[in-house]
């Protein structure tokens, strides 16, 4: 199934597609960006405030800026490994606090101005556990993962994992923030939900390895950042939502219901993106990912909502608000970036920034005519 582009298999050039370094999206990146160059330097922060300003202020849609949202990436990875080289010295630094605190409040503000909550008012936990399940239950509106199942073809595919890559190669680690925020109940079942995430103390069944496995099926680059400057600024948002939410004690609330809401809507969808890639014709090393999650997520699904989020609102009913804000929040921001994908994809477009690679049509055999379905037909 691997295609012939010049010398290479298409899906081994897709592998060094992107290059070592990250492009900037707009003058607050790329002053991010010429800061990162140096060790640390006071003098290479002059001025940024008033770019964050001035970037906040001239927005039109902080979910879909792409110098907002590649900027939040930018400073939020200074947290986490692999990121940002030589990151750690600016981790902490004043400046670089003081602009992600601007983009983060502009960020929640835009968040808390789009999701709807759900009129629930009971702290309880199995009312809690009712009320995110009747928020996640599927519609019969457009749905990525059908689409996935019945008509994704191969290159549609192999952008779908180049999006979920800049989360999934650092999968868990975001919503493990909370694990020292939370006490009782619910501390015990996030840790039992991450534990299985980790692979259960061994590093090749890592969810996040599992998924490089993937890649490497597809011929993709499993380097950490390899596709950051492919992917829109919708698809960095879903990252940075959980992000806001984990790197801020006062959103545990948020963080919790983004993923009690992300494992209850895991299970089914995961089936579908197996089912889609075994009808491309691919086996086990690409699909394992996904047959993975429909079991561990049918199971997590039950403890997220009754065990971690709804022992979080009857321990603190405070939060109960955020608790669904956040779930709401993860319904939204991954629904436009599935959203995205489909239009682009029925207009006849790549959902990348920068596509990938196609083959030469002279190269292609008759049985990979799909793959140029891709590029053109209307799904």
């Amino acid at each position: 199934m691997l295609l012939k582009l010049g010398g290479m298999t298409t899906l081994e050039a897709l592998a060094v597609s992107s290059g070592p370094a990250f492009t900037s999206r707009g003058p607050l990146s790329t002053r991010l960006l010429h800061a990162f160059e140096y060790e640390l330097a006071t003098e290479e922060t002059a001025g940024l405030s008033e770019t964050v300003e001035e970037t906040v202020a001239t927005c039109d849609d902080v979910l879909q800026d792409d110098d907002v949202q590649f900027s939040l990436f930018l400073l939020y990875g200074l947290s986490y490994g692999d990121v940002i080289p030589g990151g750690d010295a600016w981790e902490w630094h004043s400046g670089m606090i003081a602009a992600r605190r601007v983009l983060e409040n502009a960020f929640e503000g835009g968040l808390r101005n789009t999701v709807s909550l759900p009129q629930s008012r009971s702290a309880h936990a199995d009312d809690v556990a009712a009320t995110l399940f009747a928020l996640t239950k599927p519609d019969s509106g457009p749905s990525l993962s059908r689409h996935f199942a019945t008509k994704v073809t191969q290159l549609q595919a192999t952008e779908f994992v180049v999006q979920r890559s800049i989360y999934t190669l650092k999968e868990a680690d975001p919503h493990s923030w909370a694990i020292p925020r939370l006490t009782g109940r619910a501390k015990a079942a996030l840790v039992e939900i991450q534990a299985d995430e980790y692979g259960g103390g061994r590093p090749e069944r890592m969810h996040s390895a599992i998924f490089a496995g993937t890649m490497r099926g597809l011929g993709l680059n499993t380097r950490y950042g390899a596709y950051v400057d492919h992917v829109p600024a919708i698809t960095l948002a879903s990252l940075n939502t959980m992000s806001l939410f984990g790197l801020q004690r006062r959103l545990r609330g948020a963080l919790v219901g983004h993923l009690a809401a992300f494992e209850m809507t895991s299970s089914i969808p995961n089936r579908k993106y197996g089912d889609g890639f075994r009808r491309l014709g691919y086996g086990a090393d690409v699909t394992r990912y996904f047959d993975e999650h429909v079991e561990a997520d049918a199971v997590h699904e039950q403890i997220a909502a009754r065990d971690l989020a709804g022992a979080l609102a009857a321990e603190e009913p405070a939060l109960l608000d955020d608790i669904l804000f956040g779930a709401s929040a993860c319904l939204l921001v991954d629904g436009l970036m599935g959203q995205h994908m489909l239009d682009a994809w029925a207009a006849g477009r790549s959902s990348l920034r920068i596509p990938l690679p196609v083959p030469r049509a002279a190269e292609r055999p008759a049985e990979e005519d799909v793959l140029a379905k891709g590029q053109s037909q209307n799904v």
